[in-house]
């Protein structure tokens, strides 16, 4: 799995025009899935990024993570963090798990955040999405496990 993590002040998904999710205060992770990726893949990732401690304490410092902030989470499907871009100039995405296990993950995914107590939105897999975010920072960390 590869994530994309941006800590935002706030963040949406909108499709079709109507918002689909949106948090506050946070995190925006663009999360892509491996066809080579399982739930200890997920399990892994998610108790990386709710530790993570990337948001201020009282000095200023990066010393405090989502569980100490209440921060929420807007998690958006992004199959293209797999894109291979090596080879000609269109991406191959043979490396991309496929759509129903992918799904599957995505939402294991966000359950496994949603257990430790955290706020989760999510986005509309296999949709045209825009997603819309105030970067806190910025801080983009890319995690891969």
């Amino acid at each position: 799995m590869r994530a994309v993590i941006q800590r935002v002040a706030e963040a949406r998904v909108t499709v079709g025009g109507k918002i689909v999710g949106q948090i506050g205060p946070g995190l925006c992770i663009l999360l892509g899935v491996s066809k080579e990726d399982s739930e200890a893949n997920a399990n892994a990732l998610a108790d990386k990024i709710k530790n993570l401690r990337i948001f201020a304490d009282e000095r200023g410092k990066m010393n405090r993570s989502l569980l100490d902030t209440a921060g929420e989470v807007l998690v958006v499907a992004q199959f293209t963090l797999y894109g291979d871009c090596r080879k000609g100039n269109r991406p191959s995405f043979t490396d991309a798990a496929p759509p129903a296990e992918a799904e599957r993950l995505y939402e294991y995914f966000s359950a496994r955040l949603r257990a430790a107590g955290i706020k989760v939105a999510n986005g509309q897999l296999q949709a045209h999405m825009q997603v819309a975010l105030v970067n806190g920072g910025p801080v983009t960390l890319v995690l891969e496990f």
